[in-house]
């Protein structure tokens, strides 16, 4: 955990999976056909926070779904790639467009299609729920499950690694 901590201290870029790690993993269909997904409100709060203390967000998901482009919309997630199983040259994407090295990103992920990602990355991390070559591959492994909070653990164990989540703690103690 001492080392995990030490590699958040330098982390400027999250990229997050979707199914099984914003989502809970579970796929709804309907007579009608359209999937439906479950997202956890205080992931989506979490983002909020990563946002307002200028860690950045990205997402890329093996699956392309309206439902995740929505929400993501929603929170003000620009950067997202959805129906890339290969993540690794996307996440290069934004190496470039943000000017980072491997070493300033981490990576929430589940599955095994994970797994190519979590080996470059600076700070590895899983879900709690994640499988068990994944979670071998982690520094950092949340308490919470995929889909279930694990996100807004991640952003906030990395902003407090860097001093930042008390002030914005304290911002949301004086909002009236």
């Amino acid at each position: 955990m001492k080392q995990a901590f030490q590699l958040a201290q330098k982390i400027k870029l999250l990229v997050l999976d979707v199914d099984g790690v914003l989502t809970d993993g579970g796929v709804y269909y309907s007579d009608k056909g359209p999937e439906l997904k479950r997202f956890d409100v205080q992931d989506g709060l979490g983002i909020k926070l990563a946002q307002e203390a200028d860690l950045k967000i990205g997402v890329i998901s093996g699956l392309e779904s309206a439902q995740v482009a929505n929400r993501l919309a929603g929170l003000g997630v620009r950067d997202y790639f959805l129906g890339y199983k290969n993540k690794i040259p996307k996440l290069q994407t934004l190496l470039e467009k943000y000017t980072l090295d491997w070493s300033e990103v981490a990576y929430l992920g589940d599955d095994w299609v994970d797994a190519s990602i979590l080996l470059k990355v600076g700070l590895p991390m899983a879900v709690a729920n994640a499988v068990p070559e994944i979670k071998q591959m982690a520094k950092w492994i949340s308490s919470r499950p995929g889909g279930h909070g694990a996100v807004r653990e991640a952003i906030a164990f990395i902003l407090r690694s860097q001093n930042k989540l008390e002030a914005i703690w304290h911002k949301w103690l004086n909002l009236s």
